[in-house]
């Protein structure tokens, strides 16, 4: 009986070990040999799946913005505001080796889109959704005015705060002072305060 082959999976599969060469060489060694190497397959294997480099890149990209997705949806919204928030911005920022993976082909991924019209595409759609559920759930919570102000504000401390960690881990106790100073200005306090290091 000939064996099925899930083409998505092997797609997903293929995709990941492109997001950890990324996350542990840099998008600079992302070649269709090195992912094939890192997805323990032939270069000819991954081309069943993959015409392209970039191929793969747009694909990989997805699946990373699928990845943040996923991780805010887990956030649990019924605390206060502010805990929400801190929470959220929390699952964002390289605090330890699994979200600095993550945010290190973030980063990657961004600079890339600047000269890659489909990859700025795919980080622009990915913006937009994170910016339409924030702002309506800020607008659930009672903060219909500004709430596209305030996920604006969130997503750019989120984005700031990650690429600072990134290149200089030893001020992740001082940025994290930052955090919870720029949450007071955009939520005033609730009693949810000093964010720690998990």
């Amino acid at each position: 009986m000939p064996r099925t082959v899930d083409r998505e999976e092997q797609r997903r599969q293929i995709g990941a070990a492109l997001l950890q060469l990324v996350a542990e060489r840099g998008l600079e060694e992302v070649s269709v040999r090195t992912v094939a190497a890192a997805a323990g397959r032939s270069p000819g294997a991954v081309q069943k799946y993959f015409r392209t480099k970039d191929e793969m890149l747009v694909f990989a990209a997805e699946l990373a913005g699928e990845r943040i997705e996923r991780r805010m949806a887990d956030v649990n919204t019924a605390p206060s505001l502010r805990q929400a928030l801190l929470e959220l911005i929390m699952t964002t920022l390289p605090v330890d080796a699994e979200r600095r993976a993550e945010a290190t082909v973030q980063l990657a991924f961004a600079v890339h889109a600047a000269h890659h019209p489909r990859l700025a595409a795919i980080r622009r759609q990915v913006d937009q959704e994170v910016r339409q559920a924030l702002a309506a759930w800020l607008e659930s919570a009672g903060h219909q005015a500004h709430a596209v102000a305030i996920a604006d504000a969130v997503i750019a401390l989120s984005d700031g705060l990650a690429l600072r960690m990134l290149y200089a881990p030893q001020e992740c106790e001082h940025l994290l002072t930052v955090l919870d100073q720029a949450l007071d200005a955009l939520i005033p306090t609730d009693g949810a305060r000093s964010v720690t290091l998990p």
